[in-house]
């Protein structure tokens, strides 16, 4: 007997209903929104995952060299990938670029509640707006991906952030491009880190005034409101050209979070800065998207990427993408009892006589298959009795009665399945009958 491996997931036709009823829910919503979908190979070479995030990214992948020599591994994430594709084409797509995928996703690294090696994700990416519209549109989509399995805005919540806000704020307290990626990087593990740990990793960046600044961002990471964000940032050390970035880019985050208002879509909105999303290919507003209650992993994240098809070989281009997974989607939705049952059911069990009879019945069962309609038989011919039993365990709302009399009399005999009445129908009208029926 072959275990399964760690960190995968098996799917019998129960759990198979369930996946691809999210899968349905995900390309519904992101065609409403007119996003197009896209895929692209699960394997890929591995220089595209380091030039996105370096040579410490092997240590999270399945990687390997292939027979030809090739360094490759299975996609940890979907957007190298698109990067790759829409570089290839920039100069002759239509902008913006809306595209979707859906597509299993491998990373090697600790199994955790909601967290597997394998995993389907929906992404959503606009590529070639750089304005805050592209956020509103891609936030709306993410909200609309949770109510569309019955999540209201007391089930889910979206906190939105903005890196550059950081950097401006960092750079005003002299820090360069890389020490303000630095002190982003502790910031997005303040709350799963002690303070002293965060303290000591803030100390290369600040030296003697790190307790400072570590009490000044524990402020700046409560911040719940437009308003609070922008008396905060132009309160504390915000002169000059720094104070004019601010203040421009609060005005778009005026734009991000009116456009969501008017959509009736603020009840899901929260502000909140302790949001950085620890990649640092992000460049300007970020979110992510978690329960209300808090009892489960973030159910989704994204934000803007401007730089990394640009890094990625391609010419510059805005970006600005989502990624919902299915595995803490799918606990919550269990847990608040949004999943359907799925009953796995035939429309028509079709039962026969002898071989004259199968004969007759396999024409029929034919000319229905082609007519959409889902028909099950008994593979090896046995008993009525036993064909009987068969058609109700099938869950079908008819049975098609082949013996030898209907088949002398030119008949078909029918029976409903749920009440047990029976009506012969001529054989010449068995799909028209069917069809009323339906």
């Amino acid at each position: 007997m072959f275990d399964r491996l760690p960190g995968f997931r098996d799917f019998y036709p129960e759990e198979c209903a369930v996946r691809n009823h999210l899968f349905r829910n995900w390309r519904s919503s992101a065609r409403r929104f007119g996003f197009a979908e896209y895929d692209a190979p699960a394997l890929e070479s591995l220089d595209l995952f380091r030039a996105k995030s370096g040579d410490e990214i092997v240590e999270q992948l399945f990687s390997f060299t292939d027979r030809g020599g090739r360094e490759v591994a299975l996609r940890p994430e979907m957007t190298p990938s698109l990067a790759r594709l829409a570089g290839a084409r920039a100069h002759s797509l239509r902008k913006p670029v809306k595209w979707f995928s859906i597509g299993e996703q491998y990373r090697y690294e600790r199994q955790q509640r909601g967290r597997l090696r394998s995993f389907y994700q929906f992404n959503a990416d606009i590529l070639g707006e750089p304005g805050p519209e592209a956020e509103i549109e891609l936030i709306a989509l993410l909200i609309h991906l949770f109510t569309a399995f019955g999540l209201t805005e007391d089930d889910i919540v979206v906190r939105l952030s903005d890196r550059d806000l950081w950097f401006f704020y960092l750079q005003g307290m002299g820090l360069d491009d890389d020490g303000c990626g630095g002190v982003l990087s502790v910031i997005d593990k303040m709350g799963r880190e002690s303070e002293e740990k965060t303290l000591e990793k803030l100390k290369p960046y600040f030296g003697a005034r790190a307790s400072h600044f570590l009490a000044k961002i524990s402020m700046l990471r409560e911040v719940s409101s437009l308003e609070e964000m922008e008396e905060f940032l132009l309160a504390h050390s915000m002169e000059g050209e720094a104070r004019v970035a601010v203040e421009k880019r609060v005005a778009e985050w005026r734009t991000l979070v009116s456009g969501l208002n008017a959509m009736g879509l603020g009840g899901f909105i929260e502000v909140n800065l302790s949001i950085v999303r620890g990649l640092a290919y992000y460049t300007g507003f970020v979110f992510e998207a978690f329960d209300r209650d808090g009892k489960f992993r973030a159910l989704a994240g994204g934000g803007r990427y401007d730089h990394l098809i640009e890094k990625l070989s391609g010419p510059q281009m805005a970006a600005a993408g989502l990624g919902v997974g299915d595995a803490t989607l799918w606990e919550l939705l269990t847990a608040r009892k949004l999943l359907p049952r799925y009953v796995d059911a035939a429309d028509i069990f079709v039962v026969t006589g002898g071989e004259a009879e199968r004969e007759a019945a396999f024409r029929d069962i034919g000319r229905l298959r082609e007519a959409g309609f889902r028909v099950e038989y008994s593979l090896k011919p046995v008993a009525f009795g036993k064909q009987f039993k068969l058609a109700a365990s099938s869950g079908a709302r008819l049975a098609l009665i082949y013996g030898s009399e209907e088949l002398a009399n030119e008949t078909v005999k029918a029976r409903n399945l749920a009440d047990r009445t029976e009506q012969e129908v001529p054989a010449a009208r068995v799909i028209d009958f069917v069809r009323e029926a339906f």
